[in-house]
């Protein structure tokens, strides 16, 4: 029987974000997909096996949890090159796109894949049967509507198979998906986990464990506002919102193609654009650096105008808020606005995280916090159960 491996799993709007193991390895891919054909053209076998396999993910999907089962793709940064690609649309539910499973399996066959993993899982005729303890999670909204219980059964409930193709290492291979335990949890209550403990769930933030203290998870397509009140959630007062950076990044990708004649492949241009150190805001027209801040200045401080009023409006109802710490990659591509427009008003007591890497890793962190002390604690029910057995067989 093959050894279930830990993963945590953060099926951004941008990009996926994973952690495996005890944190032996991660994986960040786009977002994106495209529907492709079974063959691609590439120059020469030889130098396809020298590229890097995340540069090339091309696979054929197969689970009966997809609503378009057997579909072959190009995903992550080669799906950006296709003039067919698609991303998460403003409005949808993660739970129930193909595209958030997608990428799940993909991630995973990456990993099982890994010759560091073949003594870890079976392989058989270029088939590995692959076992995993998943760790991951959904928006407020869609927990406190109940869409997590069917998300989960979903995953446990069948075999996953992902079909390597022309994929640079991997061509030929098919991964067996399975799936020990799932746990999928709201994302605002992870981003508190990952503030206060450390990796082996020790408090390491004491001044915020006795604080009321509201989180404001800004992805892709929503925004989550946890209320921690007495170490805990608050899931009467919690919030989650329809509202996120994709529309305002899909518009800001739009105006610059039709002012500027370039396209963009996709919102992670846009973001870089964005949020770079060197030439922020600027792009090359025709060989010649080209501003665009009239175009980004304008979209992003609306869309900040409206982060911040459902900051204002959840705050004064938890008027003993002591602090709002604003999480996500859309808190870093809206930090500058929010933090202006926070300076010019009252002002609340907000915190940004100036450490962007970890801003952007916090979700797939905390699911890799607690779903470890999850197998933990498994484990020692198992061992504490055949002890009582052994007493009482004696």
């Amino acid at each position: 029987m093959n050894t279930s491996r830990i993963c945590a799993i953060d099926v951004g709007n941008d990009s996926v974000k994973a952690l495996f193991g005890k944190l032996d390895y991660e994986l960040n891919i786009p977002n994106v997909i495209a529907v492709s054909t079974e063959d691609r053209p590439v120059i020469g076998i030889e130098e396809l096996n020298d590229k890097d396999p995340i540069e090339g993910i091309h696979i054929r999907v197969h689970s009966p949890v997809l609503n378009d089962n057997n579909i072959i793709y190009r995903v992550g940064s080669l799906a950006t090159k296709s003039d067919n690609a698609t991303e998460l649309d403003p409005g949808s539910n993660k739970s129930e796109e193909d595209q958030t499973l997608v990428m799940l399996f993909a991630t995973l066959a990456l990993d099982a894949v890994r010759e560091e993993n073949s003594e870890l899982f079976k392989k058989n005729n270029n088939i590995i049967d692959a076992n995993y303890t998943l760790g991951t999670g959904l928006p407020l909204r869609e927990v406190k509507e109940g869409k997590d219980v069917g998300y989960r059964s979903q995953l446990l409930g069948s075999v996953h198979q992902v079909e390597f193709l022309v994929t640079p290492k991997y061509q030929g291979l098919k991964v067996n998906i399975k799936f020990e335990e799932v746990k999928i949890y709201p994302e605002g209550f992870a981003a508190y986990i990952n503030l206060i403990m450390d990796n082996d769930l020790n408090i390491i933030n004491r001044d915020l464990v006795d604080k009321s203290i509201l989180i404001q998870d800004i992805g892709g397509l929503s925004t989550d506002v946890a209320v921690i009140k007495n170490r805990n959630v608050d899931d009467d007062k919690a919030q989650g919102f329809n509202l996120g950076v994709s529309e305002a990044l899909e518009s800001i990708r739009e105006e610059i193609r039709l002012k500027h004649g370039v396209e963009l492949d996709s919102r992670r241009d846009v973001v870089d654009i964005i949020t770079r150190k060197n030439d922020r805001n600027h792009i090359m027209v025709n060989g010649s650096r080209t501003s665009v801040h009239d175009i980004t200045d304008r979209i992003l401080l609306d869309l900040a105008k409206k982060e911040y009023r459902h900051l204002r409006n959840v705050w004064q109802k938890n008027s003993q808020t002591e602090i709002c710490y604003f999480v996500g990659g859309g808190a870093i591509v809206l930090k500058e606005y929010i933090k202006t427009l926070n300076n010019n008003l009252n002002g609340y007591n907000i915190e940004f995280f100036e450490d962007e890497k970890e801003s952007i890793w916090m979700m797939a962190n905390a699911y890799h916090k607690l779903i470890s002390d999850f197998v933990r604690k498994n484990k020692k029910d198992i061992k504490s159960n055949e002890v009582v057995k052994q007493k009482v067989e004696k």
